[in-house]
């Protein structure tokens, strides 16, 4: 898995394209994003929402030299769910 790097001034979006795993035809109707460790002065999701296809977040602040596992779960227009996670590394850049 790749680890992304963010400084912790940065304001950035991540997305997960869920059509070029998967969905074969489905949509996604429903995206929720969680972030590991939660915890005082870390990184939080500051925007999300998705296309029926992708999934985006915004993820501000962060605590340099952490390593945050960001995980995004969804549920299909079929019914199925799944998730996928991305590591975050907050250092400056």
């Amino acid at each position: 898995m790749a680890i992304f790097l963010k400084d912790p001034a940065a304001r950035l979006d991540y997305a997960i394209d869920w059509q070029a795993v998967y969905l074969d035809g489905q949509t996604i109707v429903l995206s929720q994003w969680d972030v590991v460790p939660d915890a005082a002065g870390g990184i939080i999701v500051s925007d999300a929402g998705h296309d029926g296809g992708r999934a985006v977040v915004t993820l501000a602040g962060g605590l340099r030299g952490m390593r945050y596992q960001i995980t995004n779960r969804v549920t299909l227009s079929d019914g199925r769910s799944d998730e996928r996670s991305l590591d975050v590394r907050v250092e400056d850049r």
